[in-house]
């Protein structure tokens, strides 16, 4: 009797398992944003700089001098349209990222911080160090030693800007968190709050405009040097796949072989910190 009775309680029972399953998720579908792990991301955006002061060393044949706690200043473009015009996007600064989650929290990136540095110029400094151009050379006015001089850096002695730009190309590994239920927010999938800390690394590959003894202007890109990163941001994401994000980053930045002239001999060098506002848009989905 038993065995007739257990073929139809069985089927009973598994009925209920699946309509309880069904029932969950009608109930409560997965969202989108409950996981992150195989999701591309891709962000535009611009930028505000600022830096520490540095000591800049320049050398060649005949000369060899630092210029000493050089002060220096960005270059913003403003709300404008070259940030989307493809042929000018250079010209504002502008902050590029391509990203990969690896994880729900966990991500690595590929970036580039357009930033612009351009040296004050017309201040007195302090110079340290020996020129002995060739007479016939345009500079030879500033032929002298140096111990420690106050000078007046003068337009005529030099122009010194990295303005397009001081490029920092960089790996990211980051880390990103869901804040949304701390504002009481349900449906993550039409509004998501995130936080973000990542360290980055890479190299320094900036086009530095020079003007060095009132010679002919140098500008061309060039491998630099090195730079590595921190920082964190907040970020906004609507209805699942679009994000506003503002970071705070800052990192050091070691250049020590700096194109200055036509002639590959003679190169400058210099290191600072910098600290860096960054406002960007952008897009997520799964690939």
């Amino acid at each position: 009797m038993f065995k007739n009775f257990q073929t139809p309680l069985l089927g009973v029972i598994l009925l209920l398992i699946s309509f309880k399953s069904y029932s969950q998720d009608f109930i409560e579908p997965t969202k989108y944003t409950d996981s992150n792990k195989g999701k591309v991301f891709v962000s535009w955006g611009g930028n505000r700089a600022a830096f520490t002061n540095s000591d800049i060393s320049f050398k060649g044949v005949d000369y060899e001098f630092t210029i000493k706690d050089v002060t220096a200043h960005d270059k913003p473009k403003g709300w404008h349209i070259d940030y989307v015009n493809p042929t000018r996007m250079t010209i504002p600064q502008t902050n590029f990222k391509l990203g990969y989650f690896i994880s729900d929290h966990y991500s690595i990136a590929i970036g580039l911080d357009h930033m612009k540095y351009v040296m004050d110029a017309n201040k007195n400094r302090v110079i340290d160090g020996y020129i002995d151009l060739p007479a016939d050379d345009v500079g030879a006015i500033f032929n002298g030693i140096y111990d420690n001089k106050n000078f007046l850096v003068s337009e005529e002695f030099l122009l010194f800007e990295h303005t397009d730009g001081l490029n920092y190309v960089y790996l990211e590994f980051a880390r990103h968190d869901d804040i949304s239920s701390l504002f009481g927010i349900q449906n993550t999938d039409k509004f998501q709050v995130n936080i973000t800390e990542g360290v980055g690394a890479g190299i320094l590959y900036p086009k530095t405009n020079t003007t060095l003894f009132d010679r002919d202007r140098y500008d061309e890109f060039h491998v630099a040097g090195y730079g590595v990163s921190v920082g964190a941001g907040l970020n906004l994401t609507f209805f699942k796949h679009f994000f506003i994000q503002g970071d705070l980053r800052g990192g050091y930045i070691n250049m020590g072989d700096i194109r200055t002239t036509h002639n590959p001999s003679e190169s400058a060098s210099q290191h600072f910190f910098y600290g860096e506002s960054v406002f960007s848009l952008g897009g997520i989905f799964r690939i």
